[in-house]
């Protein structure tokens, strides 16, 4: 006959473990939706409902995975005492906690990524960027540009100040 299995910790340990996960993912959730509202804002400042669509959208990708992930630490095992019992309640806890955290990093980092290639693409393209100039590879064109620049933005030294740049090396073979 099978031995029978006291269930009766490894019972404690899932509820305590299913209020603790979806309240956990449910709070940085909200606190995700709100701050990143303010980041999408600001790549959309002309489209505040495709702002709030590409939040609420993360959001949901946010809830899907981390809800996903803790069902999935709820997996079996045995806890025939208290010990055992807080021992896997913590176990499952740690797992899940890590998973947020790095939900919570990934979030961050393609939030970053959407606004600074928002921010780049309204910044207007310098005439005098068009051309690249390497500082090693052509110093005085490289001091001119630098010049030019500093007139355009209104500051720096006027056109009539002689450029001084030491001599090109040659390249060696």
């Amino acid at each position: 006959m099978p031995e029978a299995v006291d269930t009766t910790n490894l019972s404690v340990v899932y509820a305590i473990y299913a209020i603790v996960s979806a309240g956990l993912t449910v709070w940085l959730a909200r606190i995700l939706g709100q701050n990143g509202g303010v980041f999408l804002k600001d790549v959309f400042p002309d489209k505040p409902d495709l702002a709030q669509a590409v939040n609420k959208l993360l959001v949901v990708g946010f809830y899907l995975v981390n809800f996903g992930y803790a069902l999935l630490l709820m997996r079996g095992g045995h806890a025939p005492t208290v010990v055992t019992a807080i021992e896997a309640l913590s176990m499952k806890l740690g797992w899940l906690l890590l998973s947020l955290a790095f939900m919570h990093f990934f979030n961050l980092v393609v939030l970053h990524r959407i606004r600074r290639k928002a921010i780049e693409e309204r910044q207007p393209v310098h005439p005098y960027r068009q051309t690249y100039a390497h500082p090693e590879a052509s110093p005085a064109a490289f001091e001119l540009l630098r010049r030019a620049e500093q007139r355009a933005a209104g500051w720096g030294p006027s056109a009539e100040t002689p450029v001084e740049v030491a001599p090109t090396p040659e390249p060696t073979a």
